[in-house]
Protein backbone atom coordinates (compact mmCIF):
# COMPACT_ATOMS: atom_id res chain seq x y z
CA UNK A 1 0.00 0.00 0.00
CA UNK A 2 2.80 2.32 0.88
CA UNK A 3 6.34 2.42 -0.20
CA UNK A 4 9.32 0.13 1.09
CA UNK A 5 11.32 1.11 4.64
CA UNK A 6 14.26 3.61 3.33
CA UNK A 7 15.73 3.36 6.31
CA UNK A 8 15.82 5.58 9.29
CA UNK A 9 16.02 8.95 8.37
CA UNK A 10 15.36 10.86 11.84
CA UNK A 11 18.63 9.85 12.48
CA UNK A 12 18.14 8.89 15.80
CA UNK A 13 16.56 5.14 16.37
CA UNK A 14 14.19 5.80 20.07
CA UNK A 15 13.92 3.38 22.34
CA UNK A 16 11.33 1.88 23.46
CA UNK A 17 9.70 2.69 26.97
CA UNK A 18 9.11 -0.08 29.48
CA UNK A 19 5.26 -1.22 30.43
CA UNK A 20 4.24 -0.91 33.56
CA UNK A 21 5.19 -4.82 34.23
CA UNK A 22 8.42 -3.86 33.02
CA UNK A 23 8.45 -5.47 29.80
CA UNK A 24 9.26 -3.29 26.51
CA UNK A 25 6.91 -1.49 24.23
CA UNK A 26 6.78 -2.41 20.69
CA UNK A 27 8.28 0.47 18.65
CA UNK A 28 6.96 2.42 15.42
CA UNK A 29 8.57 0.98 12.45
CA UNK A 30 10.20 3.12 9.94
CA UNK A 31 8.23 1.28 7.46
CA UNK A 32 5.09 3.23 7.16
CA UNK A 33 3.39 -0.05 5.58
CA UNK A 34 4.29 -1.96 8.76
CA UNK A 35 3.54 0.39 11.38
CA UNK A 36 -0.06 1.30 9.97
CA UNK A 37 -0.71 -3.04 10.09
CA UNK A 38 0.43 -3.15 13.16
CA UNK A 39 -2.48 -0.21 14.55
CA UNK A 40 -5.15 -2.04 12.22
CA UNK A 41 -4.11 -5.31 13.99
CA UNK A 42 -4.32 -4.05 17.59
CA UNK A 43 -7.56 -2.08 17.07
CA UNK A 44 -9.10 -5.30 15.35
CA UNK A 45 -9.33 -3.73 12.14
CA UNK A 46 -12.37 -1.57 13.54
CA UNK A 47 -14.13 0.09 10.56
CA UNK A 48 -13.90 3.50 12.25
CA UNK A 49 -10.53 3.77 11.87
CA UNK A 50 -9.69 5.79 9.33
CA UNK A 51 -6.41 5.76 7.29
CA UNK A 52 -5.78 9.13 4.61
CA UNK A 53 -2.29 8.98 2.36
CA UNK A 54 -1.47 11.89 1.61
CA UNK A 55 2.28 13.86 0.66
CA UNK A 56 3.48 17.57 1.30
CA UNK A 57 4.60 19.65 -1.51
CA UNK A 58 7.45 19.95 0.76
CA UNK A 59 8.45 16.82 0.00
CA UNK A 60 6.47 15.08 -2.83
CA UNK A 61 8.27 11.77 -2.90
CA UNK A 62 7.78 11.13 1.13
CA UNK A 63 4.45 9.02 1.64
CA UNK A 64 2.49 10.19 4.80
CA UNK A 65 -0.64 8.93 6.28
CA UNK A 66 -3.26 10.75 8.83
CA UNK A 67 -4.91 7.87 11.16
CA UNK A 68 -7.51 8.73 13.18
CA UNK A 69 -10.50 7.20 14.86
CA UNK A 70 -13.82 8.82 13.00
CA UNK A 71 -16.35 8.37 16.07
CA UNK A 72 -14.28 10.36 18.38
CA UNK A 73 -12.66 13.07 16.49
CA UNK A 74 -13.64 16.66 14.35
CA UNK A 75 -12.88 15.49 11.21
CA UNK A 76 -13.70 19.17 9.84
CA UNK A 77 -10.86 19.94 12.37
CA UNK A 78 -8.54 17.30 10.90
CA UNK A 79 -8.83 18.49 7.31
CA UNK A 80 -8.60 22.06 8.39
CA UNK A 81 -5.75 21.94 11.01
CA UNK A 82 -3.99 19.10 10.13
CA UNK A 83 -4.19 17.46 6.34
CA UNK A 84 -4.87 21.19 4.56
CA UNK A 85 -1.43 22.33 6.37
CA UNK A 86 0.58 19.52 5.78
CA UNK A 87 -0.51 18.91 2.02
CA UNK A 88 0.29 22.84 1.34
CA UNK A 89 3.68 23.02 3.05
CA UNK A 90 5.98 24.38 0.27
CA UNK A 91 8.91 25.84 2.49
CA UNK A 92 12.40 24.10 2.02
CA UNK A 93 13.61 21.62 4.98
CA UNK A 94 15.80 19.23 5.99
CA UNK A 95 14.20 15.76 5.97
CA UNK A 96 16.18 14.66 9.20
CA UNK A 97 14.38 17.49 11.15
CA UNK A 98 10.71 16.57 9.23
CA UNK A 99 8.74 15.65 11.95
CA UNK A 100 9.88 18.16 14.67
CA UNK A 101 8.99 20.62 11.96
CA UNK A 102 5.35 18.40 11.22
CA UNK A 103 4.75 19.14 15.08
CA UNK A 104 6.11 22.48 15.63
CA UNK A 105 5.32 24.41 12.50
CA UNK A 106 3.05 22.76 9.88
CA UNK A 107 0.50 21.04 12.15
CA UNK A 108 -1.69 23.63 13.64
CA UNK A 109 -4.08 22.34 16.37
CA UNK A 110 -3.54 22.90 20.31
CA UNK A 111 -1.57 20.25 21.50
CA UNK A 112 0.98 17.76 19.49
CA UNK A 113 3.21 15.31 20.23
CA UNK A 114 5.75 12.82 19.05
CA UNK A 115 4.79 9.34 19.53
CA UNK A 116 7.51 6.12 19.62
CA UNK A 117 5.65 3.29 20.43
CA UNK A 118 2.75 1.08 18.60
CA UNK A 119 1.02 1.31 22.72
CA UNK A 120 1.11 5.43 22.71
CA UNK A 121 -0.26 5.22 18.72
CA UNK A 122 -3.18 3.28 19.77
CA UNK A 123 -3.67 5.22 23.29
CA UNK A 124 -3.57 8.70 21.52
CA UNK A 125 -6.45 7.27 18.87
CA UNK A 126 -8.02 5.78 21.58
CA UNK A 127 -8.18 9.23 23.33
CA UNK A 128 -9.42 11.34 20.28
CA UNK A 129 -6.08 12.50 18.72
CA UNK A 130 -4.76 11.88 15.19
CA UNK A 131 -1.64 10.65 13.91
CA UNK A 132 0.46 11.98 11.07
CA UNK A 133 3.04 9.34 10.10
CA UNK A 134 6.02 9.33 7.50
CA UNK A 135 7.74 6.65 6.06
CA UNK A 136 11.39 6.32 6.71
CA UNK A 137 10.51 7.33 10.67
CA UNK A 138 9.71 5.70 13.36
CA UNK A 139 8.08 8.29 14.77
CA UNK A 140 4.74 9.54 14.52
CA UNK A 141 3.10 13.18 15.60
CA UNK A 142 -0.22 12.87 17.56
CA UNK A 143 -2.53 15.89 17.40
CA UNK A 144 -5.25 17.08 19.26
CA UNK A 145 -8.79 16.42 17.25
CA UNK A 146 -11.19 15.45 20.11
CA UNK A 147 -14.52 15.76 19.09
CA UNK A 148 -17.79 14.20 18.92
CA UNK A 149 -21.22 14.10 19.79
CA UNK A 150 -21.54 15.15 23.65
CA UNK A 151 -24.49 16.41 26.18
CA UNK A 152 -24.79 20.26 25.96
CA UNK A 153 -24.62 22.35 29.18
CA UNK A 154 -28.04 22.32 30.98
CA UNK A 155 -29.73 23.19 34.13
CA UNK A 156 -29.20 20.98 36.86
CA UNK A 157 -32.03 17.83 37.09
CA UNK A 158 -30.86 16.88 40.68
CA UNK A 159 -29.63 20.18 42.82
CA UNK A 160 -32.30 22.67 41.15
CA UNK A 161 -32.55 25.89 43.45
CA UNK A 162 -34.80 29.01 42.24
CA UNK A 163 -32.07 31.97 43.21
CA UNK A 164 -28.53 31.31 41.37
CA UNK A 165 -26.59 29.75 38.56
CA UNK A 166 -29.06 27.10 36.47
CA UNK A 167 -26.40 25.55 34.45
CA UNK A 168 -24.58 22.14 35.20
CA UNK A 169 -21.64 20.03 34.13
CA UNK A 170 -22.25 17.94 31.35
CA UNK A 171 -19.87 14.34 30.69
CA UNK A 172 -17.14 16.19 29.25
CA UNK A 173 -14.37 16.75 31.42
CA UNK A 174 -12.47 19.65 29.58
CA UNK A 175 -16.29 21.58 29.38
CA UNK A 176 -16.32 20.71 33.33
CA UNK A 177 -12.83 22.16 33.77
CA UNK A 178 -13.82 25.25 32.06
CA UNK A 179 -16.97 25.98 34.13
CA UNK A 180 -14.96 25.97 36.73
CA UNK A 181 -12.53 28.31 35.71
CA UNK A 182 -15.05 30.90 34.90
CA UNK A 183 -16.12 31.33 38.11
CA UNK A 184 -12.64 31.05 39.81
CA UNK A 185 -10.68 33.22 38.08
CA UNK A 186 -7.30 32.74 40.26
CA UNK A 187 -3.81 31.51 39.13
CA UNK A 188 -4.01 29.68 42.60
CA UNK A 189 -6.16 27.26 40.40
CA UNK A 190 -4.71 23.78 40.33
CA UNK A 191 -5.39 20.50 38.47
CA UNK A 192 -3.59 17.08 38.37
CA UNK A 193 -4.67 14.72 35.63
CA UNK A 194 -4.61 10.82 36.14
CA UNK A 195 -5.76 7.84 33.97
CA UNK A 196 -7.33 5.09 35.28
CA UNK A 197 -8.46 1.79 34.19
CA UNK A 198 -6.51 -0.42 32.36
CA UNK A 199 -8.98 -0.86 29.11
CA UNK A 200 -11.29 2.94 29.34
CA UNK A 201 -8.34 4.84 30.18
CA UNK A 202 -10.11 7.28 32.22
CA UNK A 203 -9.15 10.56 32.97
CA UNK A 204 -9.68 12.20 36.37
CA UNK A 205 -8.78 15.07 37.29
CA UNK A 206 -8.16 16.75 41.14
CA UNK A 207 -9.02 20.50 41.29
CA UNK A 208 -7.62 22.35 44.51
CA UNK A 209 -6.80 25.99 45.20
CA UNK A 210 -3.10 26.30 46.10
CA UNK A 211 -2.54 27.94 49.81
CA UNK A 212 -5.65 27.06 50.37
CA UNK A 213 -6.15 23.12 50.26
CA UNK A 214 -4.25 21.13 52.80
CA UNK A 215 -1.43 19.75 50.75
CA UNK A 216 -0.76 15.98 52.71
CA UNK A 217 -4.81 15.79 51.80
CA UNK A 218 -4.12 16.52 48.06
CA UNK A 219 -1.26 13.85 48.30
CA UNK A 220 -3.16 11.43 50.22
CA UNK A 221 -6.21 11.64 47.22
CA UNK A 222 -3.43 11.56 44.66
CA UNK A 223 -1.92 8.62 46.24
CA UNK A 224 -5.11 6.40 46.64
CA UNK A 225 -6.45 7.18 42.84
CA UNK A 226 -2.80 6.20 41.70
CA UNK A 227 -3.34 2.67 43.67
CA UNK A 228 -6.58 2.00 42.00
CA UNK A 229 -6.28 -0.91 39.52
CA UNK A 230 -9.19 -1.79 37.59
CA UNK A 231 -10.22 -2.25 34.02
CA UNK A 232 -12.74 0.16 33.87
CA UNK A 233 -13.92 3.45 35.37
CA UNK A 234 -17.06 4.47 34.01
CA UNK A 235 -18.72 6.53 37.05
CA UNK A 236 -17.29 9.19 39.62
CA UNK A 237 -18.91 6.25 42.01
CA UNK A 238 -15.82 4.04 41.59
CA UNK A 239 -13.87 6.44 42.20
CA UNK A 240 -15.62 7.50 45.67
CA UNK A 241 -16.05 3.63 46.55
CA UNK A 242 -11.85 3.08 46.13
CA UNK A 243 -10.92 5.71 47.81
CA UNK A 244 -13.16 6.51 50.88
CA UNK A 245 -11.61 5.93 54.58
CA UNK A 246 -14.78 3.62 55.70
CA UNK A 247 -16.47 1.21 53.44
CA UNK A 248 -18.90 -0.24 55.61
CA UNK A 249 -20.86 2.62 57.11
CA UNK A 250 -24.11 3.73 56.15
CA UNK A 251 -23.01 7.51 56.12
CA UNK A 252 -21.28 9.15 52.79
CA UNK A 253 -17.80 10.61 53.44
CA UNK A 254 -18.01 12.54 49.76
CA UNK A 255 -20.18 14.26 48.38
CA UNK A 256 -20.94 14.75 44.87
CA UNK A 257 -22.38 17.21 43.04
CA UNK A 258 -23.48 18.86 39.22
CA UNK A 259 -23.49 22.29 40.29
CA UNK A 260 -20.34 24.48 39.04
CA UNK A 261 -20.93 26.86 41.65
CA UNK A 262 -21.16 24.53 44.43
CA UNK A 263 -17.80 22.77 43.36
CA UNK A 264 -16.25 26.28 43.36
CA UNK A 265 -17.49 27.42 46.52
CA UNK A 266 -16.25 23.96 47.92
CA UNK A 267 -12.79 24.40 46.61
CA UNK A 268 -12.96 28.05 47.70
CA UNK A 269 -13.44 27.03 51.02
CA UNK A 270 -10.24 24.10 51.15
CA UNK A 271 -11.98 20.87 49.75
CA UNK A 272 -10.82 19.33 46.95
CA UNK A 273 -12.67 18.42 43.99
CA UNK A 274 -12.71 15.10 41.71
CA UNK A 275 -13.69 15.27 38.07
CA UNK A 276 -14.08 12.46 36.03
CA UNK A 277 -14.39 11.72 32.45
CA UNK A 278 -18.17 11.00 31.03
CA UNK A 279 -20.19 11.91 34.12
CA UNK A 280 -21.54 15.30 35.39
CA UNK A 281 -21.61 14.68 38.65
CA UNK A 282 -17.87 15.80 40.93
CA UNK A 283 -16.38 14.19 43.54
CA UNK A 284 -15.95 17.00 46.68
CA UNK A 285 -13.54 15.71 49.53
CA UNK A 286 -13.29 15.86 52.49
CA UNK A 287 -16.35 16.01 53.50
CA UNK A 288 -18.15 16.53 56.95
CA UNK A 289 -21.77 15.49 58.14
CA UNK A 290 -22.78 18.92 58.68
CA UNK A 291 -21.76 19.72 54.86
CA UNK A 292 -24.64 17.70 53.61
CA UNK A 293 -26.98 19.67 54.78
CA UNK A 294 -26.13 22.72 52.99
CA UNK A 295 -27.70 23.67 50.15
CA UNK A 296 -26.10 26.01 47.27
CA UNK A 297 -29.14 28.04 47.46
CA UNK A 298 -27.85 29.02 51.10
CA UNK A 299 -25.46 31.22 50.00
CA UNK A 300 -27.84 33.32 47.23
CA UNK A 301 -30.50 34.30 50.16
CA UNK A 302 -30.71 36.40 53.26
CA UNK A 303 -28.98 34.78 56.43
CA UNK A 304 -31.96 34.57 58.52
CA UNK A 305 -34.09 32.84 55.64
CA UNK A 306 -31.28 30.37 55.14
CA UNK A 307 -30.58 29.78 58.95
CA UNK A 308 -34.09 28.46 58.89
CA UNK A 309 -34.05 26.34 56.15
CA UNK A 310 -31.16 24.50 57.27
CA UNK A 311 -32.54 23.83 60.59
CA UNK A 312 -35.09 22.71 59.07
CA UNK A 313 -33.27 20.41 56.85
CA UNK A 314 -31.40 18.24 60.46
CA UNK A 315 -35.29 18.28 62.15
CA UNK A 316 -36.73 16.41 58.97
CA UNK A 317 -33.73 13.97 58.80
CA UNK A 318 -34.26 13.37 62.15
CA UNK A 319 -37.79 12.99 61.46
CA UNK A 320 -36.98 10.74 58.61
CA UNK A 321 -34.79 8.36 60.59
CA UNK A 322 -36.80 8.47 63.74
CA UNK A 323 -40.39 9.01 63.38
CA UNK A 324 -41.86 5.52 62.83
CA UNK A 325 -39.44 4.17 65.14
CA UNK A 326 -41.02 6.42 67.86
CA UNK A 327 -44.23 5.75 66.89
CA UNK A 328 -43.93 1.78 67.10
CA UNK A 329 -42.23 1.95 70.31
CA UNK A 330 -45.02 4.25 71.89
CA UNK A 331 -48.24 2.37 70.99
CA UNK A 332 -46.60 -1.04 71.50
CA UNK A 333 -44.15 -0.29 74.85
CA UNK A 334 -44.83 3.22 75.72
CA UNK A 335 -48.56 4.15 76.03
CA UNK A 336 -48.40 5.42 78.87
CA UNK A 337 -46.18 8.66 77.37
CA UNK A 338 -49.61 9.90 75.40
CA UNK A 339 -52.41 11.84 76.28
CA UNK A 340 -55.48 10.14 77.19
CA UNK A 341 -57.78 11.02 73.98
CA UNK A 342 -54.53 10.42 71.49
CA UNK A 343 -54.62 7.22 72.94
CA UNK A 344 -57.84 6.48 72.63
CA UNK A 345 -57.93 7.79 69.20
CA UNK A 346 -55.01 5.45 68.38
CA UNK A 347 -56.31 1.97 69.95
CA UNK A 348 -60.05 2.57 68.21
CA UNK A 349 -58.04 2.96 64.77
CA UNK A 350 -55.63 0.06 66.03
CA UNK A 351 -59.00 -2.00 66.04
CA UNK A 352 -59.38 -4.66 63.75
CA UNK A 353 -55.73 -4.00 62.40
CA UNK A 354 -54.30 -8.12 62.03
CA UNK A 355 -50.45 -6.72 62.20
CA UNK A 356 -48.54 -4.97 65.19
CA UNK A 357 -47.36 -2.04 64.47
CA UNK A 358 -44.02 -3.16 63.50
CA UNK A 359 -45.13 -5.15 60.84
CA UNK A 360 -47.52 -2.79 59.94
CA UNK A 361 -44.61 0.14 59.73
CA UNK A 362 -42.42 -2.51 57.75
CA UNK A 363 -45.59 -2.90 55.03
CA UNK A 364 -46.02 0.57 54.23
CA UNK A 365 -42.33 1.56 54.39
CA UNK A 366 -41.31 -1.25 52.02
CA UNK A 367 -44.68 -0.06 49.97
CA UNK A 368 -43.71 3.66 49.24
CA UNK A 369 -40.20 2.68 48.74
CA UNK A 370 -41.25 0.37 45.73
CA UNK A 371 -43.44 3.23 44.22
CA UNK A 372 -40.10 5.73 45.42
CA UNK A 373 -38.00 3.23 42.87
CA UNK A 374 -40.66 2.94 40.69
CA UNK A 375 -41.21 6.63 39.91
CA UNK A 376 -37.37 6.88 39.00
CA UNK A 377 -37.11 3.80 36.59
CA UNK A 378 -40.51 5.37 35.02
CA UNK A 379 -40.29 7.07 31.98
CA UNK A 380 -39.83 10.86 33.14
CA UNK A 381 -43.05 12.38 32.08
CA UNK A 382 -45.40 9.77 33.95
CA UNK A 383 -42.90 9.06 36.63
CA UNK A 384 -43.92 11.58 39.04
CA UNK A 385 -47.68 11.13 38.48
CA UNK A 386 -47.22 7.07 38.99
CA UNK A 387 -45.52 7.80 42.38
CA UNK A 388 -48.28 10.52 43.83
CA UNK A 389 -51.38 8.51 42.10
CA UNK A 390 -49.55 5.37 43.47
CA UNK A 391 -49.18 6.78 47.14
CA UNK A 392 -52.58 7.58 47.65
CA UNK A 393 -54.89 5.34 45.93
CA UNK A 394 -52.79 2.35 47.72
CA UNK A 395 -52.60 4.16 51.22
CA UNK A 396 -56.23 4.89 50.58
CA UNK A 397 -57.10 1.04 49.37
CA UNK A 398 -54.63 0.07 52.44
CA UNK A 399 -57.27 1.66 55.28
CA UNK A 400 -60.43 0.95 53.65
CA UNK A 401 -59.22 -2.87 53.63
CA UNK A 402 -57.91 -2.54 57.59
CA UNK A 403 -54.50 -3.71 56.95
CA UNK A 404 -53.01 -0.48 58.12
CA UNK A 405 -54.22 2.51 60.49
CA UNK A 406 -55.01 6.21 59.10
CA UNK A 407 -52.35 7.22 61.69
CA UNK A 408 -49.35 4.63 60.20
CA UNK A 409 -50.46 5.94 56.99
CA UNK A 410 -49.14 10.07 57.94
CA UNK A 411 -46.48 9.10 60.04
CA UNK A 412 -44.57 6.91 56.94
CA UNK A 413 -46.20 9.81 54.07
CA UNK A 414 -44.79 12.35 56.46
CA UNK A 415 -41.76 10.68 57.00
CA UNK A 416 -41.12 10.56 52.64
CA UNK A 417 -41.88 13.63 52.75
CA UNK A 418 -39.05 14.44 55.19
CA UNK A 419 -36.52 12.18 53.27
CA UNK A 420 -36.64 14.84 50.07
CA UNK A 421 -35.67 17.70 52.41
CA UNK A 422 -32.36 16.79 52.26
CA UNK A 423 -30.05 18.24 49.70
CA UNK A 424 -27.79 15.28 49.42
CA UNK A 425 -29.42 12.27 47.83
CA UNK A 426 -26.73 10.01 49.68
CA UNK A 427 -27.14 11.18 53.16
CA UNK A 428 -31.12 10.79 52.16
CA UNK A 429 -30.49 6.99 51.07
CA UNK A 430 -28.17 6.48 54.46
CA UNK A 431 -31.41 8.24 56.50
CA UNK A 432 -33.68 5.28 54.59
CA UNK A 433 -31.52 2.36 55.73
CA UNK A 434 -31.14 3.60 59.20
CA UNK A 435 -34.66 3.99 59.80
CA UNK A 436 -35.20 -0.14 58.94
CA UNK A 437 -32.97 -0.64 61.36
CA UNK A 438 -34.04 2.01 64.49
CA UNK A 439 -37.93 0.42 63.46
CA UNK A 440 -36.48 -3.04 64.09
CA UNK A 441 -34.76 -1.89 67.38
CA UNK A 442 -38.33 -0.06 68.80
CA UNK A 443 -40.33 -3.13 67.63
CA UNK A 444 -38.16 -5.83 70.16
CA UNK A 445 -37.30 -2.78 73.13
CA UNK A 446 -39.21 -0.09 72.64
CA UNK A 447 -37.69 3.44 73.54
CA UNK A 448 -34.64 1.65 74.55
CA UNK A 449 -33.90 0.05 71.66
CA UNK A 450 -33.64 3.65 69.77
CA UNK A 451 -31.43 5.32 72.37
CA UNK A 452 -29.30 2.02 71.99
CA UNK A 453 -29.57 2.62 68.13
CA UNK A 454 -28.87 6.66 68.32
CA UNK A 455 -25.64 6.06 70.52
CA UNK A 456 -24.52 3.50 68.06
CA UNK A 457 -24.68 5.73 65.57
CA UNK A 458 -23.20 8.57 67.33
CA UNK A 459 -20.17 7.01 68.69
CA UNK A 460 -19.69 5.32 65.04
CA UNK A 461 -20.14 9.01 62.99
CA UNK A 462 -17.28 9.64 65.56
CA UNK A 463 -14.98 7.57 64.53
CA UNK A 464 -15.50 8.23 60.88
CA UNK A 465 -12.86 10.23 58.44
CA UNK A 466 -12.71 11.50 55.78
CA UNK A 467 -9.63 12.00 54.26
CA UNK A 468 -8.18 12.20 57.81
CA UNK A 469 -10.92 15.14 58.92
CA UNK A 470 -12.97 14.02 61.73
CA UNK A 471 -16.03 13.32 60.22
CA UNK A 472 -18.27 15.66 62.91
CA UNK A 473 -16.08 18.14 63.27
CA UNK A 474 -16.51 21.12 63.80
CA UNK A 475 -17.65 19.58 67.18
CA UNK A 476 -15.69 16.45 67.70
CA UNK A 477 -13.42 18.24 67.84
CA UNK A 478 -14.66 21.53 68.44
CA UNK A 479 -13.36 24.27 66.23
CA UNK A 480 -15.18 27.42 68.14
CA UNK A 481 -14.53 29.94 65.32
CA UNK A 482 -16.77 27.44 62.62
CA UNK A 483 -19.18 25.68 64.02
CA UNK A 484 -22.07 28.46 64.26
CA UNK A 485 -22.02 28.54 60.33
CA UNK A 486 -22.65 25.07 60.28
CA UNK A 487 -25.72 24.94 62.01
CA UNK A 488 -26.87 28.57 60.48
CA UNK A 489 -25.89 30.79 57.79
CA UNK A 490 -23.90 33.76 59.27
CA UNK A 491 -24.07 37.08 57.01
CA UNK A 492 -21.27 37.12 54.68
CA UNK A 493 -19.47 39.88 56.78
CA UNK A 494 -19.48 37.10 59.77
CA UNK A 495 -18.15 34.16 57.89
CA UNK A 496 -14.78 35.20 58.81
CA UNK A 497 -13.06 31.54 58.68
CA UNK A 498 -13.25 29.49 56.03
CA UNK A 499 -13.81 25.45 57.00
CA UNK A 500 -11.00 24.95 59.97
CA UNK A 501 -11.22 21.04 59.71
CA UNK A 502 -10.20 21.02 55.92
CA UNK A 503 -8.73 24.58 55.21
CA UNK A 504 -5.48 25.11 58.10
CA UNK A 505 -2.95 26.74 55.27
CA UNK A 506 -4.81 29.68 54.94
CA UNK A 507 -8.14 29.39 57.32
CA UNK A 508 -9.31 33.43 56.67
CA UNK A 509 -11.70 33.88 54.00
CA UNK A 510 -12.01 37.50 54.85
CA UNK A 511 -10.59 40.40 57.10
CA UNK A 512 -14.42 40.44 58.44
CA UNK A 513 -16.42 42.72 60.41
CA UNK A 514 -19.74 44.91 59.94
CA UNK A 515 -19.78 47.01 56.91
CA UNK A 516 -19.28 50.34 58.21
CA UNK A 517 -22.70 51.60 56.92
CA UNK A 518 -24.32 49.13 58.86
CA UNK A 519 -22.65 49.80 62.40
CA UNK A 520 -24.78 51.40 65.02
CA UNK A 521 -23.75 54.61 65.22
Amino acid sequence: MFGSNKGNRNGNKSQPQARADGSKLEPLSPNLTASLQSIRAKLGNSGDVMIRALRSDAMPGLEMAVVYIRAIVEEDHIHQNVIHPVMGWSAPLEPATWMETLRQRVISTGATKLIHSIDDAIYALLDGQCLVMTNGFGQAVAAETSGGEMRSVSEPNTQTVIRGPQYSFNESMTTNVGLLRRIVRSADFRMKTITVGRKTRTSVGIIYMDQIADPKVVDEIERRINEIDIDGILESNYIEEFISDQTFTPFPTMMNSERPDTVASSILDGQIAILVDGTPFVLIGPATFFHFFRSAEDNYQRFDISSFLRILRYVAFLASMLLPSLFIAITTFHQEMLPTPLLISLASQREGIPFPALVEALLMEFTFEILREAGVRMPRAIGPAISIVGALVLGQSAVQAGLVSPAMVIVVSFTAISNFVTPQISMASASRLIRFTLMLLAGVLGIFGIMAGVLFLLIHMTGLRSFGVPYMAPFAPVYNQVWPDMIIRLPWWARVYRLLATSKVNPHRQQGGRPSHQKRK
